[in-house]
């Protein structure tokens, strides 16, 4: 049973790299002590922020079992969208918004499912009877423990999946089934002494090594933050619009992460990869939705990436912004507009 159980897995693991996944791995889908205890003490301390289905669903996300009794196994899968530019070349084009590698391209949503969709099918044709459920960030499913629980990786200190041979460009998949397969080995954690992560946040929002406080984390309050982002950490987004890269760039085990193993579907669109402050301030909700279309962007909505946009000017220091600026300050949104006002003032400041 047991050698079938592996060979199961072995041949799983070579048609998932069919799929494009670049890893595979399996783990129990047991409860996990000291897993559900950690994400339990993330959630006390309050470092979820606004995100309260973090909360309300605790238990069903501590366990893959809390979310489906029936499960047995977890197969744990990634996709690479290593990319071809340095991230951090914008750090200092003010006149850009940056947005994050992964939401340059199409919605890794619809990409990574169809590819876990039909691995699923290859699965259950493989093993009649078996049952199976995929997820790709649209359920209370813990991906990253989960991953280094299959093997594919670590959690590193900024909390992300690093893996030996892909680095940090990952989007995580999960398929739960009924079946008992073979668990892969963990991979040991090999960040050592290394603190290049933590030591290249601009918010300072690891209190320590693998602990995130996401109330300071810029892909946080870009993306999940709806209200008003407090005026202290304003500045330090500098010109990040959608997502910050900087923990993921400076990660030494990303120099063997390869352009070439990522999918065609993660190829940046050229708009996306340097788009001008001025062009995006323009935007009404029918050029952003047009803009963003296919995009994971778009789920934010044009008032919050609005929002975004405007931090990045006030921080610009470009005073050809003043007149975009300063028409959003009569914007219907209250938080766009509290944002105008705030760069208007900055940008009228700053020499």
């Amino acid at each position: 049973m047991v050698n079938a159980a592996a060979s199961l897995g072995a041949r799983l693991a070579e048609e998932a790299r069919a799929q494009g996944f670049a890893v595979c791995g399996i783990a129990p889908a047991a409860h996990d002590a000291e897993r559900s205890a950690r994400l339990a003490q993330w959630v006390a301390e309050g470092h979820h922020g606004t995100m309260e289905w973090m909360a309300r669903r605790l238990a069903e996300r501590a366990a893959p079992q809390g979310l489906w009794p029936a499960a047995r196994s977890v197969i744990a899968l990634g996709m690479s969208y290593a990319p071809a530019h340095d991230p951090l070349a914008l750090e200092g084009a003010r006149a850009h918004g940056r947005i994050s590698v992964y939401a340059q391209a199409r919605d890794y949503h619809d990409v990574v499912k169809k590819r876990l969709k039909a691995l699923a099918r290859w699965l259950v044709a493989e093993a009649p009877g078996a049952e199976v459920k995929v997820f790709v960030d649209t359920a209370p499913v813990m991906e990253k423990p989960l991953g280094e629980a299959a093997g594919i990786g670590w959690q590193g200190k900024h909390t992300n999946l690093v893996s030996p041979s892909h680095g940090s460009w990952l989007f995580l998949g999960a398929i739960y089934t009924t079946l008992d397969l073979a668990p892969s080995a963990p991979q040991r954690d090999q960040c050592g002494s290394c603190r290049a992560c933590l030591d290249a946040c601009p918010t300072a929002a690891f209190p320590a090594p693998y602990r995130l406080d996401a109330r300071r984390c810029i892909s946080y309050l870009t993306i999940e933050h709806k209200g008003p982002v407090d005026e202290a950490l304003r500045p330090l987004l500098g010109n990040r619009i959608y997502g910050c890269d900087d923990c993921l760039a400076v990660c030494p085990w990303n120099k063997f992460a390869s352009q070439a193993q990522a999918m065609r579907e993660f190829l940046p669109r050229a708009e996306l990869v340097a788009p001008r402050l001025a062009e995006l301030l323009a935007l009404d909700d029918a050029g952003f939705r047009q803009l963003f279309s296919g995009s994971p962007i778009k789920r934010i909505g044009r008032d919050r990436f609005i929002r975004n946009c405007l931090y990045a000017a006030g921080n610009s220091g470009d005073r050809a912004l003043v007149p975009q600026v300063e028409a959003l300050t009569a914007d219907p949104d209250e938080v766009v507009a509290e944002a105008a006002r705030w760069a208007l003032a900055r940008l009228r400041r700053d020499p």
